[in-house]
């Protein structure tokens, strides 16, 4: 088994389970090489999975780098933040990253935003219910302007924000599971070709993601096989994440998808360390 390094790690600061040092003697013990924290920066409203506001995001780059000289010896730790872009509500990527000296940042898309409207259309977390029930206030149910809606946010990040990391960009299928759209529709096509025409021209690193199958919301990567095919072919790199809420959870389905993008053809991922994005064979 090669060894590994997972760059998308939620901890205790946000709606991670475990402390960060318990990440890093996870991570240890699993021969990783490289270990970077990401966890969900402040958003201006109430919620239950971000930092709860500056002066908690300063502790917690305060204890990463902390973390990062204890451990210097052992393993090469880094700092991050996965950012929300909502349109119209978050703030600059540059300028946070800058303000707080991360390492990396991590741009994705959980809550979509129907124009002006106030309310967000929340696609993520572990309730189904959610999903369904901003799809039909938010968007009246009309799946195609939701999700088209999605994808045109998930390309404005890329372009305007240009995170280092571009984050489990399909994710919009999980709570889906083929009842509003099908992948295979040429309207969905046609937005997710979009966006990769997007990345192939802006440097953003897409990941695959293989949270969705190990905590079993999802029966494919994010994004998806055939996605990944079409990125191969428009040589678009990409690094391997967990998404990990626990320490456990660092390499969850990792040995497969390293089989499963060795047969599309990739035979390498790009990793982060001192001399910055690099790529590594596998």
């Amino acid at each position: 088994m090669m060894k590994y390094f997972n760059l998308h790690t939620h901890c205790n600061y946000c709606d991670g389970a475990g402390f960060p040092e318990e990440y890093v003697n996870a991570a240890i013990k699993k021969q990783f090489h490289t270990l970077g924290f990401s966890s969900h920066a402040p958003v201006p409203f109430k919620n239950t999975f971000a930092i709860r506001d500056e002066q908690e995001l300063q502790k917690y780059c305060d204890q990463i780098i902390h973390l990062k000289e204890i451990y210097k010896d052992k393993i090469d730790i880094y700092l991050g933040l996965e950012l929300d872009y909502i349109e119209g509500i978050s703030g600059d990527f540059g300028k946070i990253k800058e303000k707080y000296g991360l390492d990396y940042t991590i741009g994705s898309v959980h809550l979509v935003r129907n124009g002006d409207d106030e309310n967000l259309w929340f696609i993520d977390g572990p309730r189904v219910e959610s999903y369904d029930g901003g799809l039909k206030s938010v968007f009246k149910g009309d799946v195609k302007q939701a999700v088209t809606t999605y994808y045109e946010q998930v390309k404005k990040m890329v372009v305007t924000q240009k995170p280092d990391i571009l984050g489990h960009f399909d994710k919009i299928k999980m709570h889906n599971k083929d009842r509003y759209f099908k992948e295979d529709e040429a309207w969905y096509r046609d937005r997710v070709m979009d966006l990769l025409d997007a990345i192939s021209t802006t440097g953003v690193i897409p990941e695959v993601n293989t949270r969705g199958i190990y905590k079993k919301r999802s029966s494919d990567l994010y994004p998806g096989v055939w996605i990944l095919k079409e990125m191969k072919k428009m040589n678009i790199p990409v690094i391997l994440s967990t998404d990990a809420h626990h320490p456990v959870e660092i390499d969850g389905y990792f040995d497969e998808t390293v089989g499963i993008l060795k047969e599309i053809g990739y035979n390498s991922l790009v990793c982060y360390n001192a001399n910055g994005w690099q790529e590594l064979p596998i």
